[in-house]
Parts: structure tokens; sequence; C-alpha cells
């Protein structure tokens, strides 16, 4: 398991994904799954809280091409992009044939409603058992609470949350244990799945270059995030990979 950055990230696949979270859902167990991009790295770098959270995941997923990159430079040779929209997808797809029902956490109502079209209209018959869209104010722990009971009661079994990093990587820690089901921190997989916001082509994405896409599709919301990002992540990874050199050298 490489550190990249000091997050601990599960260099797996898509079928290992798939497998163990049909495991976890069908014996009930509570578990936690984040997708880590170079975002999600930088915000742990910086906030040991939010990294302690990271690392107390059952599975951190290498996200973006970066951060695969990273991964084989660190140890990890062989790994694979595990990309949190299309990880969703292979779930759903997982959950139509297998019947576990699933549940929705996050987005707007109008972005959530569409969500929901696609995802039935993709995935017939697919059970649909909870979605909620939340205010953007903290709940009440009475309001926490009752939110639990409902994805309880509704026999949830793969709760997806959309809540942006690193709201939503906090919430499935802080409700851990709290609810019988595997928690996926899937990030923007809800716009992208509902089509209410673009995802980059593919040879974009394999090259790395997914950031860019996004910025010219988002350069308000975006640009200020990804210019203090990406260079610092790149400084950063590149002292990791001279320090570790030079102490395996040393050895």
């Amino acid at each position: 398991m490489p550190s990249i950055l000091g997050v601990n990230i599960t260099a797996s696949n898509y079928a290992e994904v798939v497998k163990k979270c049909t495991e976890w859902a069908a014996a009930r167990e509570s578990r936690t799954v984040v997708f880590a991009d170079a975002h999600v790295i930088m915000q742990a770098h910086d906030k040991p809280a939010f990294r302690a959270d990271m690392n107390a995941a059952d599975l951190a997923n290498p996200d973006g091409m970066p951060i695969v990159w990273a991964c084989r430079a660190f140890g990890a040779p062989d790994a694979t992009r595990v990309y949190g929209p299309d990880a969703t997808l292979a779930l759903l797809a997982a959950a139509q044939q297998t019947g576990l029902p699933v549940g929705f956490y996050g987005g707007s109502e109008s972005a959530l409603a569409k969500l929901l079209i696609e995802v039935e209209r993709r995935f017939p018959g697919i059970n649909i058992a909870f979605h909620m869209s939340p205010p953007f104010r903290p709940l009440t722990e009475e309001e926490d609470e009752a939110v639990v009971q409902k994805i309880s009661a509704a026999g949830v079994r793969w709760l997806f949350v959309g809540l942006g990093c690193p709201k939503q990587e906090r919430w499935i820690m802080a409700h851990k244990g709290r609810i019988p089901a595997v928690l996926l921190a899937v990030g923007a997989a809800f716009d992208f799945i509902a089509g209410t916001k673009p995802q980059a082509p593919r040879w974009m994405m394999r090259n790395g270059l997914e950031w860019a896409f996004r910025l010219g599709s988002e350069p308000r919301r975006l640009a200020g995030r990804y210019f203090k990002t990406i260079p610092r992540f790149m400084a950063l990874i590149g002292y990791q990979w001279f320090t570790q050199r030079s102490l395996a050298k040393a050895s």
C-alpha cells in the first residue's frame, strides 16, 4: 500500500472494488470507500484530521492519473486508476444484477432528480431504496439521527455520498459504524452521471489532463483551487521521490 504525501492508497482495480463492496454489502458491514485525486491528497496533507479520516478508510482508491503515477513510483508498479464515476457505474451495474438496495445522499434537489432518472434509465429494475438532498447548513443531532434511521430502515447496502471534498469524506467517516452499509464518497460522480456537468474525453483522462478540461468548463470555481494545488502537489511529490530515493541509496 503506497503512501502519497502521508495518505495510504489502495492499489486496486474496478473488479476488486466491486468484489469487496459486494461482500461487505451482503454481510451488512459498515465500511468506507474514498477516491483520492490530487485535490483530496493536498487537503489531507494540509489538514491532519482529514488525513486521519482518509487513512481510516477501508478502501482509498487512486482516482486521478497523477495519483496512479505516484503509486507506481512509490512501490506499486501495477497500480491502475479507479475513477469514482466509473466505479459508481460498475457498482450500480452490480446492484442491478444482485438486487442489493442502493441509496444516494447529496447534491441539489434538481441534480439529484436528474441523477435518479438517469440511473433508472441505465439500470432498469435497480432498487433505489433511499435518496436525499440535504440542506447546505449542518444538520442538528436530531436531524442527523433521523437520516441515519431512514437509511438503515430502508435496508440500503451501498450509499453513494456526493457532498464535495472534504465534506463527503468526513461525513462517511462520522457515520461509519452507525449505518450498516458501504459508504462511498464519490464526489462529482453525481453530476457526471446525471449529465449536469461535462466529463473530459477519455484521452485527456488517460494522460492526466482532466484538470485542464474541468478548468476550461468551470474556470471561476476551479482556477484558484488548481493554481494553488497543482504546483504544490508536483513539488511535494518530487520531494518525496527524491527523499525516498536518497534513503534507499544510503541503505
